[in-house]
């Protein structure tokens, strides 16, 4: 397997498997696909990563900030996502553990992660790699008319931001 940036040249599949994810109706609360000027200035511009299986994307992870404010600078939100074909196989587990890696290089110290309770593949996924629920927020958002709850789970670096 071999890690890739994302990039305009291969958004379009990222966007296919965004589309699984869509179609759970777990993974998000958006409804409509992103264009890439969108998504690109969604997120922050390092930590664009893929993965890659005799030239097919398998998964992807990104992060967007938490906020504009300074004091917030290190932290960010984590987005990741699985082709259907390759759930369970360890393809998330690989994906979040170099978005760690890739977050810490980039003096992120906290990483963040808001997962709807019914989602318990990535609540486990998460923990597995690290990161630990922090909160729950209740009613957070409607999807599709329908009010959802969200996790709140956190990875703190251990070696970001300790002084």
């Amino acid at each position: 397997m071999e890690f890739k940036p994302i990039s305009k040249d291969n958004f379009p599949e990222l966007v296919e498997i965004y589309r699984q994810g869509l179609a759970t109706n777990i993974a998000t609360f958006q409804n409509d696909l992103p264009m890439w000027e969108d998504w690109d200035n969604g997120h922050l511009k390092f930590c664009r990563i893929s993965v890659y299986e005799n030239n097919e994307m398998l998964g992807w992870t990104a992060l967007s900030p938490v906020s504009s404010r300074c004091v917030y600078s290190g932290v960010a939100e984590v987005s990741v996502y699985v082709d259907t074909d390759s759930r369970g196989k360890g393809i998330g587990k690989l994906l979040l553990n170099e978005l760690i890696k890739q977050s810490e290089s980039n003096g992120i110290w906290t990483l963040q992660s808001g997962i709807f309770s019914e989602n318990q593949a990535s609540i486990k996924l998460h923990e597995k790699c690290g990161f630990r629920i922090v909160g729950y927020r209740e009613k957070i958002g409607k999807k599709n008319g329908v009010w959802k709850d969200n996790v709140l789970m956190e990875y703190r670096s251990k070696i970001v931001g300790i002084d």
